[in-house]
């Protein structure tokens, strides 16, 4: 019988852990538990390194939260897996030495203590909604400037009572030098507005005008931590249909808040690992299976989608606003879409004028725009998909110091980052770079990181891309430019959260990304060495009829994949969905396009291949939202959906430009697909057949180019089966694969990414360099080189 496998935890505790006994109740829990590995202070607060199997350390991360000494109060902690190291023992180590940081910390979920104030009728403190304390509460929403100060933050216009004053300065108290300590005589205060900006009610009475609005199926909008919300009833489908139809939002989903974790039991399932999250001190949006017959929800809240984001109350005002409504809520975010979130109550009267019924808001400035972070349990571990509240902007290590560098990100779920010393601070998610509102709030970011940190970059990293906004600003920054590919950014991102040393081969999957052979690029194989890359391999190309309208319409990247495939003769298939969605005019179009080369751009993109599959079987020949036609054939994957697969073929590159690289075909897999359509098999059945060639494809690729270590990033490892599929398929080869935790896999990684590539100029080039060079120079690129 084979041996449980080791695996090895990293985790790193801030908050009150320190001189409460902490590291000695974590070496007698390890004990107990038989666990491997060393305790230690450090600067940013306790950091434990254990080893054992993974239901010990399961059980280690649960017990730590649930028996931690009664002083200790964990604001964040950040589970990471990592290699195993092979200790021998468990020892307490000395306080890790180097310069003390003061990261700016993220907004914190109410703690119990200050939960049971607020409930408690003989507290001072009894339904005051900003509540706070040492513990919980705001701190990257309200700072302005470091040190973490009063004077520093928004709640400096407020001056604290003799009560307040007396908790903040006694070192025994746990408000002791909490900075937004407040109570309500001193402290911010709630009004209800009309749409017209008339103050109608303040402080309980406030409360209880938002209460009455979404209970009589009104939109609400809520002043809050980071931003606005828009709250309506989520069992109201009356209401959720008018907040899309009012929002623009058609049928991308939108997050439910509930009064509980019993209440979120009622309409999901939710394991242990889930719970934990849905109730830590990040609070995130956790993605849900969804019991959707016997549910309370509106359909309109999640239409067509098995899942369901959920967030428990993270704040005292939510928690007072739960408490009195007794049921779940829609909390989208405040904005129009492709905006930023609103956070003035002022300026939302006018960007949220036709949305809102009534405006719940405070006199509690917010300093800057915080989203709700999003994340879920993935191969029992945690997944975060948008880095925002609660999350950010806490670093990532680097092995090594690195100059201070900016990185600018990408266009889509955009981020930013800033290296300072061995610290990655990487921003909260800013959005897609669409709209000039949202475009501001990029500008802002930089400026507040800059700015707080004291930072006066030399260097930007941006995206290769020379038409993203974010390039153009790099460009404009008077500072020295690194572009870096898109994609190979994306496998640094997850390199670096792993700890994971070259070489590896990085797949990297997603929509679109500028190629360095001026094409488009979205299904890589990279083989990432210590100062350079190599693409390897990539999947076979084919044209988008159209460009960008092929991004938006399915049903054109199918039959751009078809036209490869079998050339004109696809235009007399009239059975096939792909080819029927199109009126004769518009297909006849279509064709000349294809025959002439009139913009119809090539593309290696998996993204795109699931949309031209999602396009041949009839799914969303136009999509909604971003990446739904791939959902959907998610969505429709059986439970047990099989280990059948379609063929598929590994070519010799016979393109040039792609510097000889494999070819990943999938020729004979779109046949059988064809075949099974033709035969009447169901959807369902050939999902699962695609998604598991998918993970043949790159189990196969590595054996072929024999690498030990797999690294899965890109926007199409948001699709759980493709991920746990692919992780089974690499671990049955005996290779190690990683992917992301704490940094989404989409592009609110790659800022990340290109601050590893900048650090080291060698590494921001590939081992095809000249040609790049040349590619480069058409477009007005700069590339760094180190010679």
């Amino acid at each position: 019988m084979s041996e449980t496998p080791t695996v090895r935890m990293r985790l790193v505790i801030r908050g009150a852990v320190q001189g409460v006994g902490f590291r000695p109740f974590v070496y007698r829990l390890a004990a107990e538990l038989g666990c491997r590995g060393w305790v230690c202070n450090s600067a940013q607060g306790v950091v434990i390194d254990v080893e054992n199997s993974q239901d010990v350390l399961d059980a280690f991360l649960m017990r730590v939260e649930r028996e931690k000494p009664p002083r200790a109060s964990i604001q964040s902690l950040e589970p990471v897996y990592l290699d195993p190291a092979g200790y021998e023992g468990f020892e307490i180590r000395a306080s890790s030495s180097g310069a003390k940081t003061t990261p700016m910390l993220p907004d914190i979920a109410t703690c119990p203590d200050c939960l049971r104030e607020i409930r408690d009728s003989a507290n001072r403190r009894r339904r005051y909604p900003f509540t706070n304390c040492t513990n919980c509460g705001p701190r990257f929403s309200i700072i302005e400037a470091l040190p973490y100060d009063r004077p520093n933050t928004t709640m400096k216009v407020f001056a604290m009572c003799d009560a307040c004053r007396a908790e903040y300065e006694d070192p025994l108290d746990r408000r002791f030098h909490a900075q937004p300590n407040a109570c309500p005589a001193c402290g911010p205060h709630l009004e209800w507005w009309t749409p017209q900006g008339a103050v109608t009610a303040t402080h309980e009475e406030a409360l209880q005008a938002a209460v009455a609005g979404i209970r009589a199926g009104r939109t609400v909008a809520v002043k809050g931590l980071g931003g606005f919300h828009l709250m309506v009833d989520a069992r109201n489908e009356k209401a959720v249909k008018r907040l899309r139809l009012a929002k623009a939002r058609e049928e991308k989903p939108f997050a439910a808040m509930y009064p509980s974790l019993e209440s979120v039991r009622e309409d999901c399932a939710v394991d242990e690992l889930e719970a934990r999250l849905l109730q830590a001190p990040e609070a995130p949006i956790v993605l849900l299976d969804h019991r959707a017959s016997e549910s309370r929800i509106a359909p309109s809240v999640a239409p067509d989608n098995p899942h369901l984001g959920v967030m428990l109350p993270y704040t005292p005002l939510h928690h007072l606003l739960l408490d009195e409504l007794g049921f779940p809520v829609v909390a989208t975010s405040g904005n129009r879409s492709e905006e930023p979130i609103c956070t003035d109550e002022t300026e939302a009267l006018e960007r949220l004028a036709g949305l809102a019924d009534g405006f719940l808001v405070h006199n509690r400035p917010i300093a800057r725009h915080v989203d709700d972070s999003v994340a879920r349990v993935l191969l029992r571990r945690e997944q975060v998909l948008r880095r925002a509240r609660g999350y950010a902007p806490l670093p990532i290590v680097l092995p090594q110091s690195a100059p201070t560098l900016l990185a600018v990100g990408a266009h889509l779920k955009n981020t930013i980052a800033l290296s300072v010393g061995n610290q990655v601070f990487v921003s909260q998610h800013i959005g897609d770079l669409e709209t000039p509102a949202a475009f501001g709030a990029f500008g802002e970011v930089v400026s507040c990181f800059k700015e707080v940190y004291e930072a006066q970059p030399a260097t930007v990293a941006c995206d290769a891309h020379p038409d993203y906004l974010s390039t153009q600003f790099a460009r404009d920054s008077g500072l020295e430019v690194v572009p870096v590919q898109h994609h190979y950014a994306h496998v640094l991102a997850c390199m670096a959260e792993n700890e994971v040393e070259a070489p590896v081969l990085g797949v990297s999957w997603d929509g679109t990304g500028f190629g360095t052979d001026g094409t488009v690029w979205g299904g890589e194989f990279f083989l990432v060495t210590d100062d350079a890359y190599e693409r390897v391999a990539h999947l076979r190309t084919f044209p988008l009829p159209g460009g960008e309208r092929a991004v938006r319409e399915p049903r054109r990247s199918a039959l751009g994949l078809l036209y490869e495939l079998l050339g004109d003769d696809v235009f007399e298939m009239d059975e096939l969905p792909a080819v029927a969605a199109f009126e004769p005019r518009e297909r006849a179009l279509i064709r000349t396009a294809l025959e002439k080369g009139i913009n119809t751009p090539r593309t290696s993109s998996a993204g795109r291949l699931f949309d031209a599959v999602a396009g041949i079987v009839g799914l969303h020949p136009r999509i909604r939202f971003e990446g739904q036609a791939a959902m959907a054939l998610e969505f429709l994957l059986p439970e047990c959906p099989g280990t059948d697969h379609y063929p598929f073929s590994l070519e010799p590159g016979s393109e040039p430009e792609a510097g000889g690289a494999i070819v990943v075909n999938w020729g004979e897999m779109v046949r059988a697909v064809l075949r099974d359509v033709s035969a009447g098999m169901a959807v369902a059945a050939i999902s699962a057949r695609f998604h598991n060639t998918l993970a043949e494809m790159i189990g196969a690729l590595a054996g072929r180019v024999g690498a030990e270590r797999v690294v899965l990033t890109g926007g199409c490892f948001q699709n759980a089966y493709l991920t746990e599929r692919t992780v089974w398929r690499l671990c049955e080869d005996g290779r190690r694969p990683y992917w992301h935790q704490r940094i989404p896999p989409n592009d609110g990684g790659i800022a990340l990414g290109q601050i590893v590539a900048a650090a080291h100029p060698r590494r921001a080039v590939s081992s095809f360099f000249s040609r790049e060079k040349k590619e480069a120079k058409k477009s007005g690129e700069r590339f760094a080189t180190q010679n």
